[in-house]
């Protein structure tokens, strides 16, 4: 059928059908219900795919921070176990320890600047290839001034870890959705926590090389997943190219403590000294007292990991409605001291068992909503 014996309106109907439908706006003010329901479609695809590529990128996340919780909390239980070994006393544990905090406190701002500039996703990468390769240094360690290198370097990379991840949900989450996934980032870091010390306990009766050794291929197989299948979520244009690498902000630490959150701040830090201090002498406590080896060491810090996590997930929210958050901090700090006062006069391993204290269990799952 030629064109020329068609109607206006017919010719205008065959036109059409040649004409291409995909539009990237709404048809309004077309009487179409069949174009609106395709619109609709595509549009509601588009936000599944995008809430699809969220959940996944918070699972890497989760399982990443997993990874480097873990390796933190094998090495606490061995480090007294590593200086020992190389005729070291607790001088030098407790250097050990320090030096990864103070690299992590000089560090963790700077690669926060950094991930402005560069992105989330390659300083989030060296962060977990970096704790790789210092869980690997520690594991071959030979020497002593060894191990002081691996922390070190441990706490300059794997700083860039924790604050990148906060970000980056900054990025791909909406406002009311940051609140439920910082605390799936809270419930990775309590895992890692308490699967950590038992795991790497465990691990140690044969090698006190085997747990690092395992954190460190653990670290590799995250920092692979993480580059093949983590998305960047800060857009080369929304980056600043010209931002300054900022270190530890002391005036606005100090305007913090000097002001309404100041005697909270100051509490929780009291808290983490102690706790600290706990952690980082009690394997070579339970060593030269009791003659404990790795196993017994990370048996009991996963108890004291497991039973803040317990409490403070089923028990915090219980109290808090019918005696108050002040009464729960009062009576957390107060059953923590009388626990390592108990502590120091036991004598055989149930008892170090029972009278284990966990600083954590309320007293800090309380400290925000109190401030």
């Amino acid at each position: 059928m030629s064109g020329a014996g068609l109607g206006a309106d017919q010719r205008s109907y065959l036109d059409s059908r040649h004409r291409p439908r995909i539009t990237t706006s709404a048809p309004t003010g077309l009487n179409n219900p069949d174009c609106s329901t395709i619109f609709t479609e595509l549009l509601s695809s588009g936000e599944s795919t995008l809430k699809t590529t969220n959940r996944r990128s918070l699972l890497l996340l989760f399982l990443t921070l997993v990874v480097v919780m873990m390796g933190f909390g094998m090495v606490i239980p061995l480090l007294g176990f590593y200086v020992d070994h190389f005729g070291a006393g607790g001088w030098a544990l407790g250097l050990l320890m320090s030096s990864y905090a103070v690299m992590q406190f000089i560090f963790s701002p700077i690669w926060g600047s950094l991930s402005d500039r560069y992105g989330r996703k390659p300083i989030l990468a060296l962060g977990i290839l970096g704790n790789a390769l210092a869980q690997l240094l520690f594991g071959m360690a030979t020497q002593l001034w060894m191990l002081f290198a691996a922390r070190i370097l441990a706490g300059v990379l794997s700083s860039a870890t924790l604050p990148t991840m906060v970000t980056y949900i900054g990025d791909v989450r909406s406002e009311d959705e940051r609140g439920g996934s910082m605390g799936v980032l809270g419930a990775a870091m309590g895992i890692g926590m308490v699967i950590g010390p038992g795991l790497g306990g465990l691990l140690a009766a044969e090698s006190l090389s085997t747990p690092f050794f395992l954190a460190a291929a653990l670290s590799l197989a995250a920092f692979l997943l993480l580059l093949a299948f983590l998305p960047e979520s800060l857009h080369p244009d929304q980056r600043k190219a010209g931002v300054l690498l900022r270190g530890p902000q002391w005036h606005e630490m100090g305007q913090a403590l000097l002001g309404p959150l100041g005697a909270p701040l100051l509490l929780a830090g009291i808290m983490s000294f102690g706790l600290t201090n706990f952690e980082g002498v009690f394997s070579l406590y339970a060593l030269q007292r009791y003659g404990y080896g790795p196993e017994r060491v990370g048996f009991i810090l996963m108890l004291i990991g497991l039973t803040s996590a317990v409490m403070q997930g089923g028990l915090t929210g219980i109290l808090s409605r019918s005696v108050g958050e002040v009464w729960i901090l009062r009576g957390s700090l107060l059953t923590s001291g009388l626990g390592f006062l108990a502590m120091t006069r036991a004598q055989r391993y149930t008892c170090l068992l029972y009278t284990s204290p966990s600083p954590r269990d309320l007293s800090t799952s309380r400290m925000p909503s109190s401030a």
